[in-house]
């Protein structure tokens, strides 16, 4: 048989294409970027209808892009995390374990008041989301790992002394002083340097 020759409509077809592909990975970034500026804005439990109206799309492009609102959530971590985790990154300080400490404490503030909004947000659809569940739990035992690696001095202590010192630094203690006792973020930071410097104290006993 003669071969098909290609014909300029056909070539008219691979930039309309290409158009296509483009204004859907738009319109996927927009969508992504709406539920993060919602959450992030305190909006804790944006509904599916409004990231449509945030993202300036139908409600039928975030269904077609995201199979459902987990899907979704999956996308924003993913963003979330390229944002957040490199403060965690940073090497500890040299010095006293007070010093190390209290250095530890600040960059956990850092950070916590970076994801607090979408925290939140986990916490409470946390119950009913599988993917939600296994990110906390990776945050968790993240969060853990890192405190062993700024202060070694923990391998040799009792074990009550570091569960204590891993509840201190964890989110739920700071977003308790920021949202139940209302403290604003310096009063909040003394509070929480002030905890760390005394579960820590028998670490820099002689």
């Amino acid at each position: 048989m003669p071969r098909a020759r290609s014909t300029p409509s056909a070539a008219r077809g691979e930039p309309a294409l290409d158009g296509r592909q483009q204004r859907s990975e738009r319109s996927r970034d927009a969508i992504v970027r709406a539920l993060f500026d919602l959450i992030g804005s305190g909006v804790l439990q944006p509904t599916a209808q409004q990231v449509a109206e945030s993202a300036g799309v139908g409600i039928r492009s975030v269904f077609r892009h995201f199979a459902d609102m987990e899907s979704l959530f999956t996308e924003m971590d993913t963003r979330l995390q390229a944002e957040a985790v490199p403060i965690l990154r940073a090497d500890p300080p040299p010095g006293s374990v007070e010093k190390r400490a209290r250095a530890l404490a600040e960059r956990r503030i850092d950070f916590f008041e970076r994801i607090a909004p979408y925290m939140r947000s986990a916490t409470l659809q946390r119950w009913r989301s599988a993917f939600l569940q296994g990110q906390h739990g990776i945050l968790v035992r993240a969060l853990r790992a890192d405190l062993e690696r700024w202060l070694p001095e923990l391998r040799r202590a009792p074990a009550d002394l570091v569960e204590a010192l891993d509840l201190v630094l964890s989110f739920e203690a700071w977003d308790r002083l920021r949202t139940d006792q209302r403290l604003g973020r310096n009063r909040a930071c003394d509070a929480l340097v002030r905890a760390v410097l005394a579960v820590c104290a028998p670490l820099a006993a002689p």
